[in-house]
């Protein structure tokens, strides 16, 4: 692959990503249908890993699958998204550097949402976010292997 060709791919990488953050802002911070808009009037926080977790798995008959999938998957998957497009976008990739990445725009989230009364903080939420960065890096290992692949195979037939 040329340098242009690359150029534009980390482009629109960039571009792709500053989009996700903008989705990110708004499902976090105002979604309604999420419950984003009312403000609560005293802190709501939980500092003791596992404990929602085991809450949600404990209740599940009475929360519902909804719910449930909602708290535990969401917070995976609404950060892998992350986890992919900065290893994307970034020259320097590695696991570690992407969950550490992903464990401090989690809590970047996580403090702004107590501060300001939308959401709680919750360390269980910066536990699965970072799980999921870290599986968007996989991810992003992932395809980038077949599009090397891929491309070697484009440039022996040549």
């Amino acid at each position: 692959m040329g340098i242009k060709k690359a150029k534009i791919i980390r482009a629109f990488g960039k571009v792709l990503f500053l989009l996700y953050v903008g989705f990110l802002i708004y499902f976090l911070f105002v979604a309604e249908w999420y419950g984003r808009t009312e403000i609560a009037e005293d802190y709501r926080y939980n500092l003791e890993l596992f404990k929602e977790i085991r809450r949600f798995i404990t209740y599940r008959e009475q929360l519902g699958t909804f719910t449930v999938l909602a708290n535990l998957a969401g917070n995976i998957l609404i950060f892998v998204p992350y986890g992919f497009f900065i290893s994307m976008a970034s020259r320097s990739r590695g696991f570690f550097k992407t969950l550490f990445c992903s464990m401090g725009l989690s809590l970047a989230v996580e403090i702004v949402q107590l501060f300001t009364r939308v959401g709680s903080f919750d360390v269980d939420d910066i536990l699965l976010n970072t799980i999921g960065g870290g599986l968007g890096y996989i991810l992003f290992v992932i395809c980038n292997g077949i599009r090397r692949k891929y491309h070697v195979r484009s440039r022996k037939k040549r």
